[in-house]
């Protein structure tokens, strides 16, 4: 199925399936069913409009979102507030990742030099709640962990991954830098693979995979097929990870997938973004969860991405660190 996406219906039977503690299985009478265990695994393909996610055929996100599990997001904040910020990659990965806009979390650029760890991030708030549930990143930049989510420092919660599969932009041996990013591409293809086998082995309760290489092939040739190109083989590694939610959904466990990006394009040529137009803060949110309210077909910011994967889990946050929140759940 082809877009554009149909926005803002859940199907009657999976809303059925959900009401009733998602169906696994012919139900005996007298016999009480246990829920099953729910885990999640979020994706950010970097820098996609959603023009052209719409456009360029993705057989795999879309069959991730199914009919009703699509819809157009924004990033960059609200414009003319305090919250606005520019529309490059470090402040919209740490959107989603803390649940509020920049001038809380004080991630305006790439350099990520001072970031405010006061605002907890999705990772910390799950260990906080379970320190026995699993997480991993699987990362084709290291600075998501090391930086974005403070892996290690105490400010930020400490150890918070049970298992980490990054830093391979540092491997020049292994990586051999090109000046067009194919090495980049190369990454991305090691990171998704070693995610989608991570997952259907481990199934960790939660996982984030980060792939980059669209992002930088926009940036060399903008709009066109060498992008298009890019997103059908960033399609193709989302599909390897989709593939390996799908098992473990058959091995008993409720598992929310999804898949969205950091930024959208500028206008004309495609190569950059920045600033505030239009395409530049529209984005889009992919998922299979049948428990969409409202909220998502009405084009949702970024900010909402974690308290509704928080509620898809079951995870309690504490007060003083839920109230924080710029976003609120497309999930119920």
């Amino acid at each position: 199925m082809h877009r554009f996406k149909q926005y803002g219906r859940v199907l009657l039977a999976a809303a059925v399936m959900v009401f009733c503690g998602v169906w696994a299985g012919p139900s005996q009478a007298g016999i009480q069913q246990e829920p099953l265990v729910r885990k999640a695994v979020f994706v950010i393909v970097d820098g996609i409009p959603a023009d052209v996610i719409e456009r360029v055929p993705t057989p795999n996100i879309d069959a991730i979102a199914g009919k009703s599990g699509y819809t157009r997001s924004f990033v960059g904040g609200i414009r003319g507030t305090e919250s606005e910020v520019p529309t490059v990659s470090a402040p919209g990965y740490a959107n989603l990742l803390t649940g509020v806009w920049a001038n809380k979390h004080n991630v305006t650029d790439n350099q990520i030099e001072h970031p405010d760890y006061s605002y907890w991030d999705i990772f910390r708030m799950v260990k906080n709640d379970d320190p026995d549930r699993k997480t991993a990143i699987f990362s084709t930049w290291l600075d998501n962990r090391t930086k974005l989510l403070g892996d290690g420092l105490p400010a930020a919660g400490g150890d918070k991954f049970d298992y980490h599969f990054d830093g391979f932009e540092h491997d020049e041996e292994r990586f051999p830098h090109d000046f067009f990013s194919g090495y980049i591409h190369a990454i991305d293809k090691h990171v998704s693979a070693e995610a989608a086998r991570y997952i259907n082995v481990e199934g960790p309760d939660l996982s984030f995979v980060y792939l980059q290489y669209t992002d930088d092939v926009a940036h060399f040739y903008g709009d066109g097929e060498d992008f298009d190109k890019a997103v059908r083989l960033a399609d193709q590694q989302v599909g390897a990870i989709w593939k390996s939610v799908q098992a473990r959904q058959q091995q008993g466990e409720d598992w929310l997938m999804l898949v969205t990006t950091d930024h959208g394009r500028n206008d004309g040529s495609g190569r950059g973004h920045g600033g505030q137009s239009d395409r530049e803060r529209t984005t889009w949110i992919a998922t299979n969860s049948a428990r969409l309210n409202a909220r998502f077909p009405a084009n949702p910011p970024i900010v909402d991405i974690l308290p509704s994967v928080i509620t898809h889990l079951g995870v309690v946050v504490p007060e003083m660190v839920w109230t924080k929140l710029d976003g609120a759940s497309f999930i119920d």
